[in-house]
């Protein structure tokens, strides 16, 4: 490689992996800004203020889905929509630590459900990453000492279920496959959005949003913006922007990294304190997944993934995150 060419290489790279830094980043504001009682408003709040901006800016194209596409998207969205609620709630009882490695079993499991609707058995190598990354996480959620997990733990290890379903859903459903990726992820989170606004429009769902945005103080409202323009629309438009300049596996490869920026973020700025069993089991999964994408076979069929893991996982890869 040329002097240029690996400059140019880097100058992709380093947006993208900055993408990483925010998402791994995301749990930790995430987790300062909601409560229990404020799941629902942050989460409205949130992505009302990004819907507008996606909806402006795919419009074009957003017009030109057809009904199926729509539908398809729409069925997307609820899945997507149990995804936010899980990991939002599931960081809410849990550290950021924990949150951002226990998220990162998506990477394990989607291969190993698609393995199983195939019909196609994982390869020895895979199978040991998956069991490596299993007991990362039991050390990882024991803390100081041995005890039953928490309440946070479980929800995010259903969020990483529930993100393997929707890698799988977009990867079979015929009606969003080849469909642009903007309008499709505008379309999804409109849904999820939808789902939102119904839960809060039922009794004991917590704060409104409009009491939850009157109770936000200054770090608050930078916190939500946070999340909204860096999680949210900067991660979509620079996986849009890189994987038309690079390859699908090397995005993949730098976003993967994101549960190393959440630990990172966790044990710096959180004071999170996993103890000597947390850390070999935060090591353990950090090991496992990545293992685990190398000795994956690489998925056949393109997918067009939302923009925001956390949301989300997002972008253009085919066996990204979710």
């Amino acid at each position: 490689m040329t002097v240029n060419a690996a400059r140019r290489a880097w100058l992709t790279d380093l947006p993208v992996l900055l993408v990483a830094v925010v998402w791994g980043s995301s749990y930790l504001a995430a987790k300062d800004i909601t409560t229990t009682q404020t799941v629902l408003a942050v989460l409205l709040l949130r992505f009302g203020v990004v819907l507008p901006v996606l909806v402006v800016t795919g419009w074009r194209k957003l017009r030109a889905l057809d009904g199926a596409q729509i539908r398809g998207a729409g069925v997307l969205g609820l899945i997507l929509s149990g995804i936010f609620l899980l990991e939002t709630y599931g960081v809410v009882h849990t550290s950021a630590t924990n949150a951002g490695l226990i998220i990162s079993l998506t990477m394990i499991f989607t291969p190993l459900a698609e393995s199983r609707l195939t019909g196609t058995r994982p390869s020895r190598s895979f199978a040991a990453a998956a069991g490596l990354s299993v007991l990362g996480v039991l050390l990882l959620t024991q803390g100081a000492g041995f005890s039953a997990p928490s309440l946070g733990d479980l929800l995010m290890l259903g969020a990483a279920v529930a993100r393997t379903v929707h890698v799988l859903a977009m990867s079979r459903m015929r009606s969003v496959q080849g469909a642009d990726a903007l309008s499709m992820t505008t379309a999804q989170l409109g849904s999820a959005v939808m789902v939102f606004a119904l839960l809060f429009a039922a009794p004991g769902t917590g704060s409104t949003p409009w009491a939850a945005a009157a109770d936000f103080d200054a770090g608050d409202w930078l916190g939500l913006l946070y999340l909204s323009a860096f999680c949210t629309l900067f991660a979509f438009f620079v996986q849009m922007w890189a994987v038309r300049r690079t390859s699908p596996s090397r995005v993949s490869l730098l976003l993967g990294t994101e549960p190393v920026w959440a630990a990172v973020f966790g044990i710096a700025l959180a004071g999170d304190r996993p103890g000597w069993l947390g850390l070999l089991g935060a090591l353990l999964v950090l090991a496992g997944t990545a293992w685990g994408r190398s000795a994956a076979v690489p998925r056949q069929t393109p997918v067009v993934e939302p923009a925001e893991p956390n949301g989300a996982d997002t972008g253009l890869e085919s066996a990204g995150r979710s």
